[in-house]
């Protein structure tokens, strides 16, 4: 494994002290301001609009794939207005192949609410924020960090990595509850741009040093300091998030198959056509009643199936 010179270099202890999480943060802003990645949502000036898609998109979705189409949604949408002056089913097509489309309607009703209740401005508040059609947790808390520099600590996948092997001493996080945020929270630094920096930071270094399956201990900031390190890199043996089911033959894989020919098309896909699609009827039927009840698909008054207008 990449990490198995740094394992026969573990130190011994660990304190588990103030001091300790504050040298974490204080390692990793240091190593981030060095390291950090060319990545369109880091450029000054990026508007909040910019870093709202930006979420949206990367929930799921790896980077390399979100940039391209971030950057066509927001050369065509600049703003909330012109988002939601567009049809829904219009989002839906620009979103191609990102995965999850529902996404794109909810960050079409997002536009929609933004321009009708807050003046076409991104709110700055994580309660407002909240209350927009599918922003969580985490979205509304990273918006309010990353595009207003407010201090929250902002918890992702890559966060709860780094989180569970430098401070708990574990080899992954357990499944997510609240608890994370308050983790977060101990180390985040005091001074708002150190903590939107250490926010980024965390995350970066759990993307691209610190990963699920080959981590790279010895380019790791805080190697030194890393109780899973000090530990001998136990193996984990804590609960387990679900494992999500395979994409080849599921119903994810037919309800793609539907929505890429519903994108293709710019007039309605008749049921003889879906109807071609998959060989097994019943699930072909079930994946297609499932885009109708999430509004992702509707009924043409002309026959046939289209997108949402």
């Amino acid at each position: 494994m990449a990490h198995t010179n740094a394992r026969e270099a573990a130190p011994a202890t660990i304190a588990g002290s103030a001091t300790v999480t504050g040298e974490i943060a204080g390692d990793i802003v240091d190593w981030f301001a060095e390291n950090a990645r060319e990545l369109p949502w880091r450029r000054p000036g990026f508007t909040a609009w910019g870093v709202l898609v930006s979420e949206f998109m990367l929930q799921q979705t790896p980077v390399t794939r979100v940039i391209p189409r971030l950057e066509e949604w927001l050369d065509r949408w600049p703003t909330p207005e012109a988002l939601a002056s567009a049809p829904s089913g219009e989002a839906v097509r620009a979103w191609k192949s990102l995965g999850y489309p529902r996404r794109a309607l909810w960050l079409h009703a997002c536009a929609v609410t933004i321009t009708e209740c807050h003046g076409g401005v991104v709110p700055s508040d994580v309660g407002e924020l909240l209350a927009l059609p599918g922003v969580g947790d985490y979205t509304a808390r990273a918006v309010a960090a990353f595009a207003y520099g407010a201090r929250h600590p902002v918890v992702d996948t890559n966060t709860r990595r780094v989180l569970a092997r430098a401070v708990d001493g574990n080899a992954e996080p357990a499944p997510p509850s609240k608890r994370d945020l308050a983790a977060m929270d101990a180390l985040l630094p005091a001074d708002p741009v150190r903590a939107r920096a250490f926010n980024a930071g965390i995350m970066e270094l759990g993307a691209v040093v610190c990963t699920a399956r080959s981590p790279r201990c010895e380019s790791c900031p805080v190697r030194e300091l890393c109780a899973w390190r000090a530990a001998g890199y136990p193996e984990y043996d804590g609960p387990r998030k679900a494992v999500q089911k395979r994409f080849e033959g599921s119903d994810r894989q037919v309800r793609g198959l539907i929505m890429a020919e519903l994108r293709a098309a710019h007039v309605p896909v008749s049921h003889e056509e879906i109807g071609r699609l998959w060989p097994d009827a019943a699930q072909l039927a079930r994946a297609l009643a499932g885009l109708l009840a999430d509004g992702l698909a509707v009924p043409s008054p002309q026959g046939g199936i289209t997108l949402p207008e």
